[in-house]
């Protein structure tokens, strides 16, 4: 996701696509015409790159549930706490932006990944714990992506039967097929080093994102012009519509499924690698694009969320565009899907970039000398071009993607796993972490207004994240008494 400098500029290889310090390379060190402080290439990122980044990487799929969990809320409550959910990331966010650098916030040292910034600010079990957590929510992720990319497929395939035989064939389809096609074009891309630095990824992300967003919207504002009124209640679903306890099950999904939408805080610090050198600080640039996306997030998904509600009201779809509350125009619907499933192709292997270079630098240090983890064999690509193929790469990351791929068949419930994912993530990284690191950054006193108000703060968000998770769990529960793993069709 990063910046490409300047072509004039020599790239020193950072095999196998990790973080390797300056000095190891025999990079120059100091600034220069090519280089900044660190070494490291003239990063050339802005406020408004930044934010196409942050942009990117927010609205996702997570903005096809929002009408659900809208649903389930009520006008009232459903954006009222998504106004919540973009406050604290927003909050955090800047929190976390002061995390960049340790000591001075423009000539300190750089700290390149998330948990570069947590092992500067904290150490001890939390490096652990936060090691776990960041790793563990990047496989759900993948499980993810998986899941709603092939329900996405699903639908194209489904939107065509019911446009060819009428809505009442029910057109059942396995998602199982999906799946894997899905991972065996994952398999293929998790072999290009450095995916996530290649320049183009996401302005066609971002383009992909808009796409189907776009297009969900505009269907729900048809849709309610269709329906001459706004559906919905200021309570949300109907007691009636479901039981009691479902009723409070779902609602606190809703809290995951949201909180899943703004999620970004792993990458934050990846983005912030890219803006170019003070002045003015990183930091200060960074909190200038968080609060541009952010607001430009939360202005989409409400319309996003809300028009959904209003064209379905308790009918609302977990996914806006394959719960077939929507049928026509099918081609459209086609188009909006298969922008789903360009995004999340690119989507995936960016979010699990971190995790592939985490176990490849544990593999180069723990066997320096082994053949199958370091050797390159260069195949040619033509007269110019070669590629270089790493077997240790080619194996650990294609069993990654057959194990998130045979999980995902296990398991494919989008929103239940949105939720649970949301839940899982949001309150250790978006709200703990940060907010550990700023006390110790900024060297809060113990006790201070502002470190009780910080506290506070993040045990709100662990009270939000476990009744969220519990209420996913609840649904993944609930899915499980009716579903056959590899044989239930949509």
């Amino acid at each position: 996701m990063g910046e490409n400098g300047t072509s004039k500029c020599y790239q020193y290889p950072t095999y196998p696509s990790m973080d390797v310090v300056s000095a190891e390379l025999g990079q120059p060190q100091g600034g220069s015409k090519c280089y900044d402080d660190d070494g490291r290439l003239k990063r050339t990122g802005t406020v408004w790159t930044s934010s196409a980044h942050i942009i990117t990487a927010v609205i996702g799929s997570g903005v096809l549930s929002l009408a659900w969990a809208i649903g389930q809320l009520g006008w009232v409550a459903g954006p009222a706490v998504m106004l919540l959910f973009s406050f604290v990331t927003y909050y955090t966010s800047a929190l976390l932006s002061d995390c960049y650098r340790s000591g001075d916030p423009c000539t300190g040292k750089r700290n390149y990944t998330y948990m570069d910034a947590v092992q500067a600010n904290l150490n001890g079990i939390k490096v652990q714990i936060c090691g776990f957590l960041q790793y563990a929510n990047i496989i759900g992720v993948a499980i993810g992506y998986t899941i709603a990319a092939s329900i996405s497929m699903v639908a194209i395939k489904r939107s065509n039967c019911f446009h060819e035989h009428g809505k009442q064939d029910p057109c059942l389809v396995s998602s199982n097929i999906y799946m894997i096609m899905f991972g065996v074009v994952e398999i293929l891309f998790s072999q290009i080093p450095n995916f996530d630095q290649i320049s183009w990824l996401s302005i066609v992300a971002a383009i992909m994102s808009f796409t189907y967003s776009t297009i969900g919207l505009s269907l729900g504002i048809v849709q309610v012009v269709a329906n001459g009124k706004i559906k919905g209640s200021f309570t949300g679903i109907s007691i009636g519509v479901v039981t009691p306890m479902d009723k409070v099950w779902r609602s606190l999904q809703a809290f995951g499924d949201i909180a899943f939408a703004y999620s970004y805080s792993l990458i934050l610090i990846e983005i912030q690698d890219t803006i170019k050198a003070p002045p003015p600080s990183e930091a200060k640039v960074m909190k200038r694009a968080t609060i541009i996306s952010v607001a430009v997030t939360t202005v989409f998904y409400m319309l996003c969320g809300c028009m959904g509600y209003a064209a379905f009201g308790d009918a609302a779809p977990g996914n806006l565009l394959t719960g077939f509350g929507f049928y026509n125009p099918f081609w459209l619907l086609d188009i909006a899907n298969a922008a789903i499933v360009i995004h999340l192709v690119g989507a995936y292997q960016v979010y699990c970039q971190p995790l592939f270079a985490f176990v490849e630098k544990r593999a180069l240090q723990t066997w320096p000398k082994s053949q199958f983890i370091t050797k390159e064999i260069t195949i040619p690509l033509g007269s110019t071009k070669s590629y270089n193929l790493n077997l240790f790469r080619l194996t650990w990351r294609s069993i990654f993607v057959v194990i998130t791929t045979v999980i995902s068949m296990l398991m494919p419930f989008f929103n239940d796993v949105v939720g649970f994912l949301g839940a899982l993530g949001f309150w250790p990284l978006t709200v703990y972490f940060p907010v550990e690191m700023y006390i110790v950054q900024k060297k809060v006193p113990k006790w201070s207004t502002r470190w009780v108000c910080l506290q506070l703060l993040s045990l709100a968000c662990l009270i939000i994240s476990v009744a969220a998770a519990a209420g996913s769990i609840a649904g993944v529960v609930s899915d499980l008494k009716v579903y056959k793993p590899f044989k239930t069709s949509y």
